[in-house]
Protein backbone atom coordinates (compact mmCIF):
# COMPACT_ATOMS: atom_id res chain seq x y z
CA UNK A 1 0.00 0.00 0.00
CA UNK A 2 1.41 3.27 -0.93
CA UNK A 3 1.25 6.44 1.05
CA UNK A 4 0.52 9.98 -0.65
CA UNK A 5 2.46 12.47 0.63
CA UNK A 6 1.03 14.69 2.83
CA UNK A 7 0.76 18.74 2.15
CA UNK A 8 0.82 20.82 5.57
CA UNK A 9 -2.25 23.20 5.22
CA UNK A 10 0.17 26.08 4.64
CA UNK A 11 1.74 25.06 2.22
CA UNK A 12 -1.97 24.51 0.26
CA UNK A 13 -2.76 27.55 1.16
CA UNK A 14 0.24 29.22 -0.21
CA UNK A 15 -0.43 27.02 -3.14
CA UNK A 16 -3.85 28.48 -3.53
CA UNK A 17 -2.21 32.09 -2.74
CA UNK A 18 0.26 31.82 -5.58
CA UNK A 19 -2.70 30.58 -8.36
CA UNK A 20 -4.62 34.04 -7.24
CA UNK A 21 -1.71 36.08 -7.55
CA UNK A 22 -1.39 35.04 -10.84
CA UNK A 23 -5.36 35.01 -12.21
CA UNK A 24 -6.83 37.56 -14.12
CA UNK A 25 -9.22 38.51 -11.23
CA UNK A 26 -6.70 39.19 -8.70
CA UNK A 27 -5.03 41.96 -11.44
CA UNK A 28 -9.04 43.42 -12.24
CA UNK A 29 -9.34 43.40 -8.48
CA UNK A 30 -6.39 45.60 -7.87
CA UNK A 31 -6.52 47.65 -10.66
CA UNK A 32 -9.92 48.79 -9.43
CA UNK A 33 -8.94 49.28 -6.29
CA UNK A 34 -6.53 52.21 -7.43
CA UNK A 35 -9.30 53.86 -8.97
CA UNK A 36 -11.74 53.28 -5.99
CA UNK A 37 -8.73 55.44 -3.84
CA UNK A 38 -8.63 57.76 -6.43
CA UNK A 39 -11.97 58.92 -6.57
CA UNK A 40 -12.54 59.15 -2.07
CA UNK A 41 -8.70 61.41 -2.03
CA UNK A 42 -9.96 63.17 -4.97
CA UNK A 43 -13.28 63.96 -3.30
CA UNK A 44 -11.76 64.83 -0.22
CA UNK A 45 -8.89 66.68 -1.42
CA UNK A 46 -12.10 68.42 -4.01
CA UNK A 47 -13.98 69.39 -1.21
CA UNK A 48 -11.02 70.87 0.70
CA UNK A 49 -9.86 73.37 -1.87
CA UNK A 50 -13.59 74.72 -3.00
CA UNK A 51 -13.94 75.66 1.26
CA UNK A 52 -9.90 77.16 1.02
CA UNK A 53 -11.51 79.35 -2.40
CA UNK A 54 -14.39 80.18 -0.68
CA UNK A 55 -16.28 78.01 -2.99
CA UNK A 56 -18.78 76.44 -0.12
CA UNK A 57 -16.71 73.24 0.24
CA UNK A 58 -16.44 71.40 3.67
CA UNK A 59 -13.55 69.54 5.39
CA UNK A 60 -14.31 65.50 5.04
CA UNK A 61 -12.11 62.52 5.79
CA UNK A 62 -12.73 59.17 3.92
CA UNK A 63 -16.14 58.60 5.61
CA UNK A 64 -17.10 62.13 4.41
CA UNK A 65 -16.11 61.08 0.99
CA UNK A 66 -18.12 57.79 0.46
CA UNK A 67 -21.45 59.79 1.93
CA UNK A 68 -20.64 62.49 -0.79
CA UNK A 69 -20.31 59.82 -3.35
CA UNK A 70 -23.69 58.32 -2.11
CA UNK A 71 -25.39 61.72 -2.07
CA UNK A 72 -24.83 61.42 -6.26
CA UNK A 73 -26.88 60.62 -9.01
CA UNK A 74 -27.05 56.76 -8.65
CA UNK A 75 -25.22 57.30 -5.66
CA UNK A 76 -26.35 53.66 -4.15
CA UNK A 77 -24.78 52.70 -7.64
CA UNK A 78 -21.61 54.45 -7.37
CA UNK A 79 -21.10 53.73 -3.68
CA UNK A 80 -21.26 49.95 -4.29
CA UNK A 81 -18.50 50.18 -7.21
CA UNK A 82 -16.76 51.67 -5.16
CA UNK A 83 -16.92 49.32 -2.04
CA UNK A 84 -16.36 46.24 -4.60
CA UNK A 85 -12.98 48.76 -6.03
CA UNK A 86 -11.85 49.48 -1.90
CA UNK A 87 -12.47 45.29 -1.14
CA UNK A 88 -10.16 44.71 -4.33
CA UNK A 89 -7.75 47.25 -3.32
CA UNK A 90 -7.51 46.03 0.76
CA UNK A 91 -7.42 42.07 -0.91
CA UNK A 92 -4.51 43.41 -3.61
CA UNK A 93 -2.51 44.31 -0.20
CA UNK A 94 -3.25 41.65 2.20
CA UNK A 95 -2.06 39.07 -0.57
CA UNK A 96 1.37 41.06 -1.70
CA UNK A 97 1.69 41.10 2.11
CA UNK A 98 0.83 37.70 2.72
CA UNK A 99 3.05 36.20 -0.64
CA UNK A 100 5.66 39.42 -0.56
CA UNK A 101 5.09 39.48 -4.19
CA UNK A 102 2.53 39.75 -7.29
CA UNK A 103 2.32 38.74 -10.28
CA UNK A 104 4.65 41.95 -11.55
CA UNK A 105 7.04 42.83 -8.71
CA UNK A 106 7.77 41.72 -5.28
CA UNK A 107 7.86 43.70 -1.95
CA UNK A 108 10.48 44.10 0.63
CA UNK A 109 10.22 43.08 4.89
CA UNK A 110 9.22 46.59 5.15
CA UNK A 111 6.65 46.80 2.39
CA UNK A 112 4.75 43.59 3.25
CA UNK A 113 4.65 45.22 6.83
CA UNK A 114 3.30 48.43 5.29
CA UNK A 115 0.71 46.41 2.98
CA UNK A 116 -0.88 44.55 6.18
CA UNK A 117 -1.21 47.79 7.90
CA UNK A 118 -2.82 49.13 4.48
CA UNK A 119 -4.91 45.97 3.21
CA UNK A 120 -6.42 46.22 6.99
CA UNK A 121 -7.28 50.02 6.63
CA UNK A 122 -8.74 49.73 3.71
CA UNK A 123 -10.43 46.55 4.27
CA UNK A 124 -12.44 48.79 7.30
CA UNK A 125 -13.29 51.46 4.70
CA UNK A 126 -14.86 48.67 2.62
CA UNK A 127 -16.66 48.01 5.39
CA UNK A 128 -17.65 51.58 6.07
CA UNK A 129 -19.25 51.86 2.05
CA UNK A 130 -21.35 48.86 3.02
CA UNK A 131 -22.68 50.22 6.29
CA UNK A 132 -23.71 53.17 4.61
CA UNK A 133 -24.95 51.73 1.76
CA UNK A 134 -27.46 49.49 4.37
CA UNK A 135 -28.02 52.82 6.10
CA UNK A 136 -26.57 51.55 9.02
CA UNK A 137 -23.35 53.50 9.99
CA UNK A 138 -23.11 54.05 13.56
CA UNK A 139 -23.05 57.29 14.89
CA UNK A 140 -19.91 60.02 14.66
CA UNK A 141 -17.21 60.97 16.37
CA UNK A 142 -14.60 59.80 14.06
CA UNK A 143 -10.89 59.93 15.47
CA UNK A 144 -11.62 61.32 18.98
CA UNK A 145 -14.47 58.98 20.06
CA UNK A 146 -11.68 56.48 18.98
CA UNK A 147 -9.19 57.30 20.83
CA UNK A 148 -11.60 57.45 23.74
CA UNK A 149 -12.14 53.93 23.66
CA UNK A 150 -8.85 53.25 23.33
CA UNK A 151 -7.90 55.08 26.38
CA UNK A 152 -10.24 52.84 28.47
CA UNK A 153 -8.14 50.08 27.64
CA UNK A 154 -5.05 49.11 29.81
CA UNK A 155 -2.01 51.36 28.60
CA UNK A 156 -4.13 52.68 26.20
CA UNK A 157 -2.08 55.81 26.08
CA UNK A 158 0.52 54.37 25.12
CA UNK A 159 -1.32 52.21 22.19
CA UNK A 160 -2.28 55.62 21.07
CA UNK A 161 1.13 57.26 21.47
CA UNK A 162 2.76 54.26 19.19
CA UNK A 163 -0.28 55.00 16.43
CA UNK A 164 0.92 58.43 16.30
CA UNK A 165 4.65 57.31 16.16
CA UNK A 166 3.15 54.64 12.97
CA UNK A 167 1.32 57.40 11.10
CA UNK A 168 4.64 60.22 11.61
CA UNK A 169 6.52 57.30 10.14
CA UNK A 170 4.28 56.59 6.99
CA UNK A 171 4.38 60.38 6.73
CA UNK A 172 7.76 60.57 6.20
CA UNK A 173 8.03 57.27 3.94
CA UNK A 174 5.24 59.09 1.56
CA UNK A 175 7.84 62.00 1.81
CA UNK A 176 10.28 60.31 0.75
CA UNK A 177 8.77 58.27 -1.98
CA UNK A 178 7.40 61.32 -3.25
CA UNK A 179 10.61 63.50 -3.58
CA UNK A 180 12.67 60.76 -4.40
CA UNK A 181 10.23 59.41 -6.78
CA UNK A 182 10.74 55.89 -5.73
CA UNK A 183 6.92 54.93 -6.86
CA UNK A 184 8.14 55.38 -10.44
CA UNK A 185 9.94 51.75 -9.18
CA UNK A 186 6.58 50.37 -9.63
CA UNK A 187 5.16 51.73 -12.43
CA UNK A 188 5.72 50.62 -16.04
CA UNK A 189 7.12 53.69 -17.50
CA UNK A 190 8.37 51.94 -20.16
CA UNK A 191 5.02 51.97 -21.69
CA UNK A 192 4.67 55.87 -20.85
CA UNK A 193 5.26 58.72 -23.72
CA UNK A 194 7.90 61.62 -22.62
CA UNK A 195 4.75 63.44 -22.19
CA UNK A 196 2.82 60.92 -20.00
CA UNK A 197 5.64 59.82 -18.03
CA UNK A 198 6.26 63.78 -17.42
CA UNK A 199 2.94 64.44 -16.14
CA UNK A 200 3.01 61.39 -13.81
CA UNK A 201 6.49 61.96 -12.67
CA UNK A 202 5.12 64.74 -11.21
CA UNK A 203 1.30 64.10 -10.15
CA UNK A 204 2.94 61.47 -8.13
CA UNK A 205 5.84 63.70 -6.40
CA UNK A 206 2.98 66.25 -5.39
CA UNK A 207 0.68 63.85 -4.69
CA UNK A 208 2.79 61.76 -2.35
CA UNK A 209 4.16 64.65 -0.62
CA UNK A 210 0.30 66.09 0.40
CA UNK A 211 -0.16 62.88 1.61
CA UNK A 212 2.95 62.92 4.14
CA UNK A 213 1.77 65.97 5.50
CA UNK A 214 -1.34 64.89 6.52
CA UNK A 215 -0.42 61.69 7.59
CA UNK A 216 2.37 63.69 9.78
CA UNK A 217 -0.05 65.63 11.24
CA UNK A 218 -2.41 62.98 12.21
CA UNK A 219 0.47 61.47 13.97
CA UNK A 220 1.58 64.76 16.08
CA UNK A 221 -1.56 65.31 17.22
CA UNK A 222 -2.23 61.28 18.15
CA UNK A 223 0.91 61.95 20.23
CA UNK A 224 -0.46 64.98 22.00
CA UNK A 225 -3.03 63.14 22.58
CA UNK A 226 -1.27 60.74 24.52
CA UNK A 227 0.56 62.84 26.39
CA UNK A 228 -1.81 65.01 27.57
CA UNK A 229 -3.98 62.05 27.86
CA UNK A 230 -7.05 64.16 25.86
CA UNK A 231 -9.04 61.63 23.58
CA UNK A 232 -10.26 65.68 21.91
CA UNK A 233 -6.82 66.49 21.09
CA UNK A 234 -6.88 63.76 18.49
CA UNK A 235 -7.34 64.29 14.82
CA UNK A 236 -8.03 62.35 11.53
CA UNK A 237 -7.64 63.28 8.11
CA UNK A 238 -10.47 66.11 8.16
CA UNK A 239 -8.81 67.10 11.67
CA UNK A 240 -5.86 67.30 9.92
CA UNK A 241 -6.58 69.74 6.99
CA UNK A 242 -8.39 72.13 10.08
CA UNK A 243 -5.13 72.41 11.39
CA UNK A 244 -3.63 73.43 8.56
CA UNK A 245 -6.95 75.64 7.58
CA UNK A 246 -6.49 77.28 11.13
CA UNK A 247 -3.02 77.96 10.55
CA UNK A 248 -1.74 81.44 9.36
CA UNK A 249 -2.36 81.67 5.22
CA UNK A 250 -4.55 79.13 6.12
CA UNK A 251 -6.66 79.53 2.89
CA UNK A 252 -3.58 79.14 0.54
CA UNK A 253 -2.17 76.36 2.64
CA UNK A 254 -5.01 74.31 2.76
CA UNK A 255 -5.77 75.12 -0.88
CA UNK A 256 -2.17 73.97 -1.51
CA UNK A 257 -2.71 70.77 0.61
CA UNK A 258 -6.13 69.89 -0.94
CA UNK A 259 -5.16 70.52 -4.35
CA UNK A 260 -2.10 68.22 -4.04
CA UNK A 261 -4.65 65.33 -2.61
CA UNK A 262 -6.55 66.25 -5.72
CA UNK A 263 -3.22 65.33 -7.57
CA UNK A 264 -2.90 62.19 -5.38
CA UNK A 265 -6.04 61.04 -6.61
CA UNK A 266 -5.67 61.95 -10.11
CA UNK A 267 -2.01 59.86 -9.76
CA UNK A 268 -4.29 56.57 -7.89
CA UNK A 269 -6.05 56.33 -11.40
CA UNK A 270 -3.41 56.65 -13.45
CA UNK A 271 -1.91 53.95 -11.49
CA UNK A 272 -4.97 51.81 -12.04
CA UNK A 273 -3.37 51.54 -15.49
CA UNK A 274 0.43 51.60 -15.13
CA UNK A 275 1.86 49.75 -11.60
CA UNK A 276 3.28 46.82 -11.69
CA UNK A 277 0.50 44.33 -9.53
Amino acid sequence: MTHQPTISPMREARSAGEGFVHSRIFEVLARAGFVARGLVYGIIGLLAFDLAVGLGGKLANQKGALRTIEHQPFGHVLLAVVAVGLAGYSVWRLVRAALGHGPEGSDTTLERLGGLGSGIVYALMCVLAVEILLSSAGSSGGAQKTTKDVFALPAGHWVIGIAGIVMIAVGIYQLVRGVRQKFLDDSKTEQMGPALKKWFTRFGTVGHVARAIIFALVGIFLIKAAIDYRADEAIGLDGALAKVYGAPYGPWLLGAVALGLLIFGLFSIGEARYRRI
